[in-house]
């Protein structure tokens, strides 16, 4: 703020006409008379009224944002404090007219409601007549004349306009930049025209410590009244006006923070109002945004409502932006609203939500208050709750990548598996009871976090969904045995072999008491019991169930029945794995003849066969053999599948191994090593096979005389699946012990 003017100086410090009648004001073209005494004009003067400060207020990082305006000696003459609904904008900026004014800063205070443009010309007009000394009939020219003085006076002004609405509504009322005088909009709009040149102050919410403290201060130190106050305000997303109204509902119904939170749960938010709104406050807190969502439905034809419905029902730290976009929700929009609507209308209006601050939305991502998405939930009809649950499940599902194996498919898979989350909160019992059974969504978000490598996260969240399916579907339903079937597999992969058995032994039990012997899943299921046999230590009681099974599939499905063939190379690879690879070997021979015959060279399956044949073979004594298949079938891999795909890295991953054995230990090490950054390009950096073939490059260093940098890759290693797996895990047992071998190897003597 700049320095109190000389009172001697030349600017004229009042709207004072040369003459007591008949002044020329404004362009010189128009000539207003004024008739009457002035009266005397004081300094300093105040016009309108300043709201009191909350009880109970917190100061915010904002607070310095505005009083620092001005330091370092640039002067900041207009600043924009932007945000939701509900954060405390008008709050701050009355803290500093009322800080300016005490200090004595400021000669002219100037509280404007700039709701409308009337309101805005109301108070103009008022404060013309407070600095001239007289009044004007007519209000848009008293405001030129307001406008007029303050752009030449050495006097220091602060004028706050508070809420905002419209920025069309201060077309020409814009107070003049001037090094005395100061302006601060309060507005939940962030168009462009109104930051353009001004300074933006962005309000958020509350800090977790700042809510809590707030809560404190309304309520008492109670420690019975504020039990779970943590909790409530993170219900209530830290919002100062949300949690201003819950104290002041609690205050009046005699509740504790846990029995409003009781009540948050059972009823609408627009039910949980006090009587008696607290600070002067003019509406409840859910009315805070309805208004705003109505602006926005308007400008957009209806559209803003219905992305704000999907975008409720999901999480408000993150949603993909492009979901908004996919053909499944363009279709429900179209649905909704009885006309066709393209992508870039979808663009514009979630555009339209972050101008309104009804939602933050960049380049990938759309966050939404959590408070906005209740009141949104909150007023969503009933019968279209099912087809907004399934719209935004059947968006996600096709939204999901593939691989997570880069930062953004990273991040999208991350979104994705928060958003199934909230998703299954908000819509309870819905997913598990469409036309196809549990929704899809739900078993990827549990199979993507296995695949990304957290495969005890994997294991815990198929668990809990048993939970649920026992619930919601009953112990003996289909869908409910298909979950159980997950929980079995990633506890396998989580190192539990044994207690994968035992899991699949139930498993099977169940299906055959209520599916039957010959129905395809209590088939599955015996395949998948062998499996994890084997992987417990018990490869020969594995390859006897398999050929069981297999005479099964024969007497079932016949002979050229995919399950069938899957499952005699399943019996080959036990067989090898129970000593006998040379048998392995010639059977997956006579599979590949069949495999060859029935699906063709380039067949995905065909060319796993070759895969698996040059293993037994490496395994049964010819690794040179081995390589040269592998070689042979990379070819052919590179040509079908591309150079990025997982069985082409896994190809070469093999490949590298056998040339090793074959006695090129320094080959293997260097192919390895510029797989290893293929794999963290593709696959990122915790997928078991980028682990995997870290532990391999660790091996072939070593056989190729460097122990030492084996012991270090191998520690390296070890506390990255110590990290991801646990200790527990048979991987990271192993690793332990090939870090130990090579540590000794390296204190030995050449």
């Amino acid at each position: 703020m700049a320095a109190s003017p000389d009172p001697a100086a030349s600017t004229p410090d009042r709207l004072s006409p040369q003459h007591a009648e008949g002044v020329q004001i404004g362009d010189g073209n128009t000539q207003h008379n004024y008739f009457g005494r002035r009266r005397p004009v004081t300094w300093p003067q105040r016009v309108g009224v300043v709201p009191r400060s909350a009880h109970g207020r917190q100061s915010r990082p904002a607070d310095q944002d505005l009083a620092d305006a001005g330091s370092g000696g640039t002067a900041v003459v207009c600043q924009v404090v932007a945000g939701l609904g509900g954060v405390g904008k008008t709050q701050l900026a009355a803290n500093l007219a009322e800080r300016l004014w005490a200090e004595q800063a400021v000669d002219l205070l100037l509280w404007v409601t700039a709701s409308s443009r009337t309101s805005i010309l109301s108070a103009y007009a008022l404060a013309a007549g407070e600095v001239a000394g007289f009044d004007d009939p007519d209000p848009q020219q008293a405001a030129v004349r307001l406008l007029s003085w303050l752009a030449r006076t050495g006097r220091r002004w602060l004028i706050v306009l508070d809420d905002l609405t419209d920025p069309a509504d201060l077309t020409g009322l814009w107070p003049p930049d001037r090094p005395a005088g100061r302006t601060v909009v309060t507005t939940r709009r962030r168009d462009a025209a109104l930051l353009a040149g001004r300074q933006l102050v962005d309000v958020g919410v509350f800090t977790p410590e700042q809510a809590t403290a707030y809560l404190t201060r309304l309520l008492g130190d109670d420690p019975v009244r504020l039990g779970e106050a943590g909790e409530l305000a993170t219900e209530l997303g830290h919002l100062p006006l949300a949690l201003a109204q819950a104290a002041a509902y609690m205050i009046d119904q005699d509740l504790t923070c846990a029995a409003y939170r009781d009540r948050l749960r059972r009823r609408p938010l627009v039910r949980l109002r006090p009587e008696a709104l607290p600070d002067q406050q003019s509406r409840p807190v859910a009315r805070a945004w309805t208004l705003s969502i109505e602006a926005a439905g308007a400008t957009t034809g209806g559209l803003a409502p219905v992305l704000l419905q999907l975008a409720a029902i999901l999480d408000p730290n993150g949603i993909p932006v492009e979901l908004f976009t996919t053909r499944t929700v363009l279709d429900h929009c179209a649905a909704g609203l009885r006309q066709r609507v393209e992508r870039d209308r979808v663009h514009d209006t979630l555009r339209v939500l972050h101008r309104l601050s009804l939602a933050d939305v960049d380049a990938h991502t759309l966050r939404v208050h959590a408070l906005v998405q209740r009141v949104t939930r909150d007023t969503t009809a009933e019968p279209d709750r099912q087809r907004l649950a399934f719209t935004a499940a059947d968006a996600m599902a096709n939204l999901w990548p593939d691989i997570e194996r880069d930062p953004a498919t990273s991040r999208l898979g991350q979104r994705l598996r928060a958003g199934t989350a909230a998703l299954a909160e908000h819509t309870g019992p819905l997913l598990w009871h469409g036309t196809d059974g549990v929704h899809t969504v739900l078993f990827k978000a549990g199979h993507s976090l296995g695949e990304i490598g957290l495969v005890a996260a994997a294991r815990d969240y198929f668990t809990a969904m048993r939970a649920v399916a026992d619930a919601q579907l009953g112990a003996d339903h289909r869908e409910t045995l298909a979950i159980r079937h997950n929980v079995a597999r990633w506890r396998g992969e989580a190192g539990d072999a044994a207690g994968a058995v035992t899991a699949y032994e139930q498993l099977l039990a169940d299906a055959l008491r209520v599916l039957g012997p010959d129905h395809p899943y209590t088939l599955s299921t015996r395949g998948n019991l062998a499996r994890c046999r084997g992987e417990a230590g018990d490869p020969a009681r594995a390859a006897a169930e398999f050929e069981h099974l297999l005479t099964d599939r024969l007497r079932l499905l016949g002979p050229d029945h995919p399950h069938t063939l899957t499952t005699r190379s399943n019996l080959a690879r036990w067989r090898g794995t129970a000593g006998d690879p040379a048998g392995a070997a010639a059977a997956l021979e006579q599979l590949l003849t069949d495999r060859l015959r029935l699906a063709g060279p380039d067949h995905p399956s065909t060319l796993s066969t070759r895969h698996n044949v040059a293993f037994w073979r490496g395994v049964a004594g010819d690794p040179a053999g081995a390589a040269a298949a592998l070689e042979q079938l990379l070819t052919d891999r590179l040509r079908v599948l591309g150079p990025d795909h997982p069985s082409t890295l896994s190809t070469r991953n093999n490949l590298a191994h056998w040339r090793g054995r074959a006695g090129d230990p320094a080959g293997a090490a260097a192919a390895l090593d510029q797989l290893l950054a293929d794999r963290l390009r593709v696959l990122g950096p915790d997928h078991p096979h980028t682990l995997n073939t870290r532990g391999l490059l660790a091996r072939w260093r070593g056989e190729a005389g460097d122990a030492a940098g084996a012991a270090s890759a191998y520690e390296e290693l070890l506390a990255d699946r110590l990290r991801v797996l646990g200790a527990e895990h048979p991987d990271t047992r192993s690793t332990r012990e090939d870090a130990g071998y090579w540590r000794e190897q390296a204190r030995r003597p050449v």
